[in-house]
């Protein structure tokens, strides 16, 4: 009772924020959810065992609920006041961020399922409505592929297109950790493969985007921090493996280091933009800036340690190149979700200070605000 009341309250707090300010939520804010949600579950749970931390478990699951039920709320907002189609259908690469959504779902789904198994009933409802939302987007993001060749976006594709991957295993991980039974293992097959179709074709994308630039590529600006969904689809999809038992060792130890692999490729990219935009941009604005894209890395780097621990036998070669990612990776983990944290909450107090001091202007000036979409 004590975490449905503090959920209860607040949810009535970000909602009656997000009303009285018409904060529109971006596409990929539950990125967010996905985040917190990973670390939360596949980081902290595994690392420090589930009982050392069952009671602060909890409560970071209650925050990240009342975090996904509020966004949830500011979509339907946005129909109500007629923004939904602006802020997140006409873009077709940025339709492609609806894959949080579901992801967010299967996520906070799973912390329900695992902290409070009393409201299981609530999980069943929300894995099958996910389910739908799951197909919906499928459509959503097939027909968005087509817009981006008819429309000639291929030279702007990024990462984003990997939440199809995403979203697909996301709801694989969903499926087995509520229902337990023969029939799921085939819907885990299907599932398991559209994620990896979806995957060879939106990397295919992105890949002939830099290859064929690569004159006129410049990576403080042409390189996306959604491009580290290239491992963190891998990860999902070898975690979505261990949990449906459809697969041999063989390929969840194959699918590590192709995910290892990959990871060491985009973070290198990832080290060589932070000096470049450093030397650009000044420490300041060249890598102490928000933006809602920074989540995904968050995501991709708990979704990575969460299937390097899973996947950990403790013998063999293998076992020794994981042991010190599972050792030394949740401390990077929690250092970059802190920075995280802390670059948000300046966003916030920097966007409240700007609006405060445009509206005085405005009452000095005796004009009449004009109305701003968030």
């Amino acid at each position: 009772m004590l975490y449905l009341v503090l959920v209860t309250i607040m949810c009535l707090l970000l909602i009656t924020i997000f009303t009285w300010k018409k904060i529109y939520i971006k596409t990929s804010t539950m990125a967010v959810v996905m985040a917190m949600g990973i670390i939360t579950q596949g980081v902290l749970t595994n690392f420090f065992s589930s009982g050392d931390i069952s009671i602060y478990g909890k409560l970071l699951s209650i925050v990240n609920i009342s975090l996904w039920i509020s966004f949830l709320f500011s979509l339907l907002l946005s129909i109500q006041n007629k923004q939904f189609r602006h802020i997140h259908y006409e873009n077709p690469i940025n339709r492609f961020g609806i894959g949080t959504w579901i992801a967010g779902t299967s996520v906070c789904s799973i912390l329900i399922y695992k902290n409070f198994p009393e409201w299981l009933l609530l999980v069943e409802w929300l894995t099958i409505l996910n389910a739908f939302l799951w197909m919906t987007y499928i459509i959503i993001s097939i027909i968005a592929i087509r817009d981006i060749y008819r429309l000639d976006l291929t030279k702007k594709v990024h990462g984003i297109l990997l939440l199809t991957t995403v979203s697909t295993q996301s709801l694989v991980l969903l499926l087995n950790t509520v229902f337990k039974s023969e029939r799921v293992f085939y819907i885990n097959v299907s599932l398991l493969l559209v994620g990896i179709m979806f995957y060879l074709v939106c990397v295919s994308l992105i890949l002939n985007r830099y290859l064929r630039n690569l004159t006129s590529f410049n990576i403080e600006v042409d390189w996306n921090n959604t491009n580290c969904i290239l491992h963190g689809a891998v990860s999902i999809t070898g975690l979505a493996c261990i949990f449906s038992n459809a697969v041999h060792d063989s390929i969840i130890a194959f699918l590590w280091i192709i995910s290892a692999a990959t990871f060491l490729v985009v973070e290198l990219i990832e080290i060589y933009r932070f000096f470049k935009r450093i030397k650009r941009y000044g420490v300041s604005e060249g890598i102490f800036i928000y933006d809602v894209s920074q989540w995904s890395r968050i995501f991709t780097f708990g979704m990575f340690y969460t299937f390097t621990y899973k996947s950990y036998t403790g013998t063999g070669l293998l076992s020794k190149i994981q042991s010190p990612v599972i050792h030394i990776g949740v401390w990077v983990i929690l250092s970059l979700i802190m920075i995280e944290i802390l670059l948000s909450v300046r966003e916030i107090l920097s966007n409240y200070q700007m609006n405060r001091m445009r509206m005085k202007g405005i009452a000095y000036s005796n004009i009449s605000p004009v109305k701003e979409d968030f």
